[in-house]
């Protein structure tokens, strides 16, 4: 019996993290080319990839979806991505640890775009 390895094997990976590496602008192209509506769509899927790197869920669906809608809960939904999700990815990663709550409620206030550009920055160190 032959052992045959497969590199599109997901159930190996570490905790399971679901793979979302996407180049930080192209989250900038598609957002603009549909009026932010895949901006819901990875608001989802970062939910998933943290929620997994957590090991628990921090960011519900739920909260994903109607971040993409609404300004409150999108500040609220970087806040926790700066407070909770992004330690535990520097962790995982070995980097420093760093806060960056602040600079994501800010930048999602005003340009969120370039919030998930950072956040799919230090989300696609999890692959490499």
């Amino acid at each position: 019996m032959e052992v045959i390895n497969n590199p599109n094997e997901h159930w190996n990976r570490p905790n399971n993290i679901p793979e979302f590496k996407v180049d930080p602008v192209l989250v900038l192209v598609f957002s603009f080319l549909t009026c932010g509506l895949y901006l819901i769509y990875w608001n989802i899927k970062i939910a998933e990839v943290f929620n997994a790197v957590a090991e628990r869920e921090i960011i519900s669906t739920p909260l994903a979806v109607f971040s993409g809608c609404c300004l409150p809960v999108h500040v609220y939904f970087y806040y926790i991505v700066g407070k909770d999700g992004l330690p535990k990815v520097y962790q995982i990663t070995g980097e420093l640890q760093k806060d960056q709550s602040t600079l994501l409620i800010v930048l999602g206030f005003f340009f969120p775009l370039a919030a998930a550009m950072i956040v799919q920055g230090d989300i696609n160190r999890l692959y490499q």
